[in-house]
């Protein structure tokens, strides 16, 4: 019985490190399968909404294809938020002129603008001023003045929208409105909620 129990323990003890060492390999096997290749994609990171620069009392400009000045963004402080491309600016303040050399205007005491400045969101004391065009004549002409707490200006297309009260001043009509929408191309203009305006005649022209 001793010698039995003997040669088993011998045997045990021959195959114990071939046995270990297939069970080693497969573990190693398994290991393998289930790591994810070192080069494949990598999982992309989300933006989150904070600033990846700031400015302090700049000034950026953009020009057309021919050299001449387009958009002038000024502003006390500025914060870029790499997820929106879009500039947050402190006591903004905007020079902005059309293909005619027409200029417009734009402050407020907070402002968002994306990255080529076409795109303006005024917030507080928000004042955008179109200046009047000697060289025509008619409504396109005149002088436009908007004010409001909230202003959105589209300044390439010549548009500006507000769903708070606003107060608009066309030459000497003078208009007020909850919400408001003004496409200057176009010559829409469409006031909601409570409006009030004041209509003043053309200059007539005596022979």
């Amino acid at each position: 019985m001793m010698l039995r129990l003997r040669e088993g323990w011998d045997r045990f003890l021959l195959y114990f490190p071939l046995v270990s060492m297939g069970l080693l390999a497969s573990g190693t096997y398994w290991l393998v399968r289930s790591t994810p290749p070192a080069d494949g994609p990598a999982p992309q990171k989300v933006a989150r909404h904070e600033p990846d620069y700031f400015m302090h009392d700049f000034s950026v400009r953009t020009f057309d294809a021919q050299g001449r000045l387009r958009t002038e963004v000024l502003g006390t402080q500025a914060r870029h938020y790499p997820d929106t491309l879009w500039l947050e600016i402190d006591a903004i303040r905007v020079r902005s002129f059309n293909e005619q050399g027409r200029m417009t205007t734009a402050t407020a005491d907070r402002g968002l603008t994306n990255e080529d400045s076409s795109e303006l969101q005024l917030m507080g004391n928000a004042v955008v001023v179109r200046d009047a065009d000697p060289s025509q004549s008619g409504p396109t002409a005149q002088r436009v003045e908007y004010r409001g707490e909230f202003l959105h200006a589209f300044l390439n297309t010549e548009r500006v929208r507000s769903h708070k009260p606003v107060e608009l001043q066309r030459g000497k009509d003078h208009f007020t409105a909850e919400r408001m929408d003004f496409d200057n191309v176009e010559q829409s203009l469409e006031l909601k909620g409570r409006v009030r305006g004041t209509l003043m005649p053309p200059p007539s022209t005596k022979p």
